[in-house]
């Protein structure tokens, strides 16, 4: 959905929004809430308290988009769903730490807005001025909006609603130690993996530094459903770690030098998460707690690979990859395995 028709939704569930509403909810789908954190530690006080005093209400929705890029979590919601309160205040603060300028984003909306706004909203047209000429500053919602609607909300990347259902399960249950995230090439599983880590700081282990050295790349090797990993090295360098929840280090695989470049190294932690393609290789055995299975359609998978990798890479990927995966699927009954099957 376009900002244009995000507004409109905005309109219609919130009918006492101002102008004043209007113009600060274009600041925030375009610049986010980044001028609220000039001090991160002031910032979860003032959350901390406004969190304490906000009622949970399983009636209102969990996350309100107000741009293709960014949404309100209401704080009754998240509440609601007995979900942490640290971890919104996670989103919120990678959110507004990531959050580009958005000047000329902002223009765009505002354009956008006075369209819409200014046949429906009395004196739109003024206090569009006179926030033009102070600056467009930050600005606060409205009497009216307030004594109506009580807002209490943190503003999140949208992003952050694709691991959702993970979270869930890792609020219901303590057990979870070892999340491993398998699926279909561009499926979103480095982004859910970066996602859940600015959420919980639970290192990541990458199965693309797992890559099969020239040497195992012999015809018989190759011809192996999943044999396209060196699951062997995983084994050896990664399973005793993540059974024992110590630190541990692991030798990098490089593709584009085809040789070890380095070490990664990963401390200890209650939870850590592996992500990549053949994360739930048979011969790894039952490691994860959690197998989180992600998929997407043919054409969206295409269309997202040759907007990350290029025309070429896109036909090597369709000719090449995405069939040794799908055959990996197959016979490693991977879809089915799953606890948790994410669709992009």
């Amino acid at each position: 959905m376009t900002f244009s028709d995000l507004l409109k939704e905005q309109l219609a569930r919130h009918p006492a929004m101002q102008p004043q509403d209007v113009l600060k909810l274009c600041y925030q789908a375009a610049r986010g809430a980044e001028h609220l954190l000039a001090d991160p530690g002031r910032a979860r006080a003032h959350f901390d308290r406004e969190y304490a005093d906000t009622p949970a209400n399983a009636a209102l929705p969990l996350f309100e988009a107000i741009s293709p890029r960014i949404a309100r979590v209401n704080l009754g919601a998240w509440k609601a769903a007995g979900l942490p309160a640290a971890w919104l205040f996670r989103m919120f603060l990678h959110t507004a730490q990531a959050c580009e300028d958005g000047a000329s984003l902002l223009l765009q909306y505002i354009e956008e807005a006075s369209a819409i706004a200014a046949p429906l909203l009395t004196g739109w047209d003024e206090a569009l001025v006179l926030w033009r000429e102070s600056g467009m500053p930050a600005i606060h919602h409205s009497e009216a909006y307030r004594a109506a609607e009580h807002p209490a909300y943190r503003i999140v990347n949208r992003q952050f609603q694709c691991i959702l259902p993970i979270l869930q399960q890792l609020n219901a249950s303590s057990a979870i130690r070892v999340i491993a995230l398998d699926g279909r090439a561009a499926s979103g599983k480095t982004t859910r993996a970066a996602l859940l880590h600015a959420v919980l700081d639970a290192p990541v282990i990458h199965m693309d530094d797992f890559f099969l050295p020239p040497a195992l790349r012999t015809p018989e090797r190759l011809a192996q459903p999943g044999g396209n990993v060196h699951y062997e090295r995983f084994a050896a360098e990664v399973l005793p770690g993540l059974a024992s929840g110590a630190a541990f280090s692991y030798r990098v695989f490089d593709c584009s030098r085809m040789d070890f470049g380095g070490w990664q190294e990963i401390p200890a932690a209650p939870l850590r998460i592996v992500e990549g393609s053949y994360a739930h290789h048979p011969a790894l055995g039952d490691y994860a707690d959690l197998r989180v299975f992600c998929t997407v359609d043919e054409q969206e998978q295409l269309r997202r690979i040759r907007q990350r990798n290029g025309e070429a890479l896109a036909e090597m990927f369709q000719s090449r990859w995405i069939p040794m995966e799908e055959s990996y699927f197959r016979h490693g009954s991977i879809p089915e395995k799953a606890h948790l099957i994410l669709r992009a």
